[in-house]
């Protein structure tokens, strides 16, 4: 009951359709925002790429440039020895060594220890036969060569000025190179990794740890790079979703990529948006002391309120002076109704005065019109009788017999006739003998009369009531019969009077018909229930409780009880 009505209402129109809509704005803005990030994410690492593969060309042309000055000084006729001393200065970018080869392939000059081409001549010598062999006046980059002494790729570049000139081949790592183009790409902290990846499916250079089970070849990013395509793509990595950036390296074939899962590169900015559904916990708590203010101040006031003004409807005036609390208007509303049941209250009274006087009245009458009747009317007609009587036996037989035998009839007709109209009008019964034998004469009479078997029952021990209060019970009885009679179709009917030292109670049951009882007294008399309007009004004129219990078919039950007062007795 308190979570009835209008907090139904608000919550299901208000304050659920507003959490919803925030759920939505708030979850949808996070995934736009991270579709953003992982675009941003994605655009980053191609630009990355591209940038690092046109650094590491740019080495490799400068490479490419030392050495073609050094093949046009050899091709001057200047002595490879001389050329090498001048030439210290590019010992960093050749941190494998520079020599002149003869055009047939033998070593003329080193830098350094001779032994590592010595040594990568014999390791490769086909390989190196052949390079050298179509090696021009345009510098070559050879295929990644292993070195002889540290385990790790290398690369060549040679050319010579002429065909009868010294061929000069400078040896260098490409990790080297590698490592200054993607150390300032990429941070090895935030989960990245790049690699660079030769035509022959060769990891040359990498950053953060690569494991790959398949074919370097079909590789996501790797194959587009070798392919001498550039863009981002995206894949699927035990759960994370990878961004991966590529870019070829135009002047050996190469393919830089550069991979990382795109959430840890924006996991702090990322953490800090997942907590705006955060923001949701205090609107929600707002939105909660709202609903327990609007349950609490209006709709609980307003539920005892609705109560107490059911409870008002029945007659009881005492409900609605009881404070429901609430808001102001509903403490306005309160003191405007009480204020209108304090005037109904007045009115009722004035009412019940009117009625009580009318019905003294009638009871006055009636108790003057029985008192004639039986006064005057049966005692002129009780000698009447007699006179006949008399008539009769100093009359010839057989001379008026059957006049006067039909004159008694008569009289005697007129005089039960006028015994039962003055206990209609005014029960003696009930005044010489008390309740109970008037109405087990009632039951009784209302049997033979109507022919409904009508049964009187009573229980407890008998006391007098005021004659107001006897009068207004057996009014009621004679009510209820009446309505039996003339409505119930009931084949029996049943009176019950029970006394005890808290209240009497008068029962009338019947097997009839049955009917719908009005919801309230104020729908009495629209419904046509004009003697159960009487009766609600005797009763109240008492101070009894009526209550009537009745549905179609089921028969109908009144019980009339009036609680026992020091003034009642």
């Amino acid at each position: 009951m308190r979570w009835r009505g209008l907090t139904l209402q608000l919550f299901f129109l208000v304050i659920l359709p507003l959490t919803v809509i925030l759920l939505l704005v708030t979850f949808g803005s996070l995934s736009l925002h991270q579709r953003a990030m992982r675009t941003l994410v994605g655009e980053r690492d191609e630009r990355a790429a591209r940038t690092a593969a046109s650094a590491i060309n740019e080495q490799l042309n400068h490479r490419a440039t030392a050495v073609r000055s050094l093949a046009i000084r050899a091709g001057d006729n200047i002595s490879p020895n001389e050329i090498l001393e001048t030439s210290e200065f590019l010992q960093p970018d050749f941190d494998a060594g520079l020599a002149f080869f003869s055009p047939t392939g033998n070593l003329l000059e080193a830098s350094g220890d001779t032994s590592f081409w010595n040594e990568l001549l014999e390791e490769n010598h086909v390989i190196l036969k052949e390079y050298l062999r179509s090696t021009d006046n345009q510098p070559n980059f050879s295929p990644i060569l292993n070195h002889p002494f540290q385990n790790e790729p290398i690369i060549l570049v040679a050319t010579s000025a002429d065909s009868e000139s010294p061929i000069v081949v400078g040896a260098f790592s490409p990790a080297s190179i590698a490592r200054r183009a993607l150390t300032s790409a990429i941070n090895p902290g935030e989960q990245a990794k790049a690699y660079i990846v030769s035509p022959e499916q060769e990891i040359l250079y990498q950053i953060g740890d690569f494991e790959s089970g398949e074919n370097l070849g079909d590789h996501t990013g790797v194959r587009e790079g070798l392919r001498g395509e550039s863009g981002t793509t995206y894949v699927q990595v035990g759960g994370n979703e990878h961004v991966i950036g590529f870019s070829p390296v135009s002047t050996t074939g190469w393919a830089l990529v550069i991979e990382e899962p795109w959430e840890a590169v924006t996991n702090p900015l990322l953490n800090t948006t997942q907590l705006a559904p955060l923001v949701l916990v205090p609107v929600l708590i707002l939105a909660l002391v709202a609903l327990w203010f609007g349950a609490r101040q209006i709709i609980q006031p307003l539920q005892s309120l609705e109560t107490r003004a059911a409870d008002l409807a029945w007659g009881n005036y005492e409900a609605i002076e009881d404070p429901v609390g609430g808001i102001e208007e509903i403490r306005r509303l309160q003191r405007t109704l009480i204020h209108q049941a304090h005037k109904i209250q007045s009115a009722q009274k004035s009412l019940r005065g009117y009625i009580g006087a009318i019905t003294q009245g009638q009871e006055e009458e009636r108790r003057r019109l029985a008192r004639e009747l039986h006064d005057e009317t049966i005692q002129d007609l009780i000698a009447l009788n007699q006179r006949i009587q008399m008539t009769r036996l100093s009359l010839d037989e057989g001379t008026t017999e059957e006049q006067i035998t039909e004159i008694q009839q008569m009289s005697e007709q007129s005089i039960q006739d006028l015994r039962r109209l003055t206990r209609a009008l005014r029960p003696l019964y009930l005044e010489d003998l008390g309740l109970v034998a008037a109405l087990d004469m009632l039951a009784n009479e209302t049997s033979q009369t109507k022919n409904i078997p009508i049964a009187f029952q009573w229980h407890g021990d008998e006391f007098r009531l005021p004659p107001e209060t006897e009068i207004a019970l057996y009014r009621m009885a004679q009510e209820g019969l009446t309505n039996i009679v003339r409505h119930s179709q009931a084949k029996n009917a049943y009176i019950n009077l029970h006394y005890t030292q808290n209240d009497v109670k008068l029962t009338l049951i019947d097997d009839g018909c049955g009917f719908e009882v009005p919801e309230s007294p104020g729908e009495f008399a629209p419904s046509g229930h004009f003697g159960l309007l009487g009766l609600h009004e005797r009763a109240e004129l008492i101070g009894a409780n009526l209550e009537i219990h009745s549905s179609p078919g089921e028969g109908t039950r009144l019980t009339v009880t009036l609680p026992i007062k020091v003034g009642n007795v």
